[in-house]
């Protein structure tokens, strides 16, 4: 029979078998038999005897897994906890505005007078249910207000519209990549740099795309800057043999908004119609992510 590996079960469990397999040779049963039938080596029941008659019952109780006691309990860490998450780094002082494990090391080394490891300050944080995470960007001109108005209100009123005219939603935008463009992060052996061969003569290419919340999506690429005659080639061909009214969502430059643009829109007759997201508010367009997606990991 296969050898039981008694390390992968609680210390609940191995203290019931223990004193039920001795109880049970106490009551006459062969210990060998019993041992085998548990699954554990012939040796451990002779161990087991051993305490039992030495201690008793009681000798088979679990102990207390010993340990260093926390350094921090109960009110220091409800206090370090609302310092993390109320204050800003630069109310206490410190040279940039975001958390790192190093400030909090320091945090807690004047406030409590302990030291610990960057390490150790890394799982307190996960004991707290805090994690690494990349921060979003996003420009102070924004506003808040605005913002929810249009997830609350506006947004909401554009799918109740293209619902009921039988529109398909768009969103739109553009962007730039570079022929020296990296992305990505390659593993390697240390101190060795990897070369990725390229060419000198630099230059970018511009695209310009839109894309519906079920992932359909059109774009062109763009020779030079974005003009009004550009986008509005881009709305004739997003346009053509559409089956459906289009709601296209954009943000707000001057190309957008221009006379041009605007009188171009207004001669479709309602086969497109157009609408402006918040002004610095790129976290609400999807399409967005479709070049993050392309810069970040193309």
């Amino acid at each position: 029979m296969k050898k039981l590996d008694g390390r992968k079960l609680s210390h609940k469990t191995r203290e019931e078998i223990r004193i039920r397999a001795v109880k049970q040779v106490e009551a006459g049963e062969s210990p060998e038999k019993i041992i085998q039938g548990l699954g554990f080596h012939r040796s451990c029941i002779y161990e087991w005897l051993a305490r039992y008659r030495e201690g008793g019952e009681a000798a088979h109780r679990t102990k207390p897994l010993s340990g260093c006691p926390p350094k921090l309990t109960g009110s220091p860490m409800r206090k370090l906890y609302q310092i993390i998450t109320e204050k800003n780094p630069l109310q206490l002082k410190f040279p940039f505005a975001l958390w790192t494990c190093a400030m909090i090391r320091e945090v807690i080394q004047k406030e409590f007078q302990v030291r610990w490891s960057a390490v150790s300050v890394g799982r307190l944080l996960k004991k707290l249910g805090m994690s690494p995470q990349r921060p979003w960007r996003r420009a102070y001109q924004q506003d808040p207000e605005r913002v929810e108005r249009w997830k609350a209100e506006e947004y909401p009123e554009i799918a109740r519209r293209a619902k009921t005219e039988g529109a398909v939603i768009y969103f739109g935008e553009e962007a730039s990549v570079r022929s020296d463009h990296h992305s990505g992060t390659p593993g390697g052996p240390m101190g060795q740099t990897p070369i990725v061969k390229a060419t000198g003569a630099r230059f970018s290419l511009n695209l310009i795309s839109a894309i519906t919340a079920k992932g359909e999506m059109r774009f062109m690429m763009i020779d030079g800057r974005l003009t009004a005659d550009k986008f509005i080639d881009f709305l004739k061909r997003l346009i053509y043999n559409a089956r459906h009214p289009m709601f296209l969502i954009v943000d707000g430059p001057p190309v957008h908004r221009s006379v041009k643009v605007s009188k171009f829109v207004e001669s479709l007759q309602g086969k497109l119609r157009w609408f402006f997201l918040p002004p610095y508010s790129p976290e609400l367009n999807p399409d967005e992510l479709v070049w993050n997606h392309l810069k970040n990991h193309r």
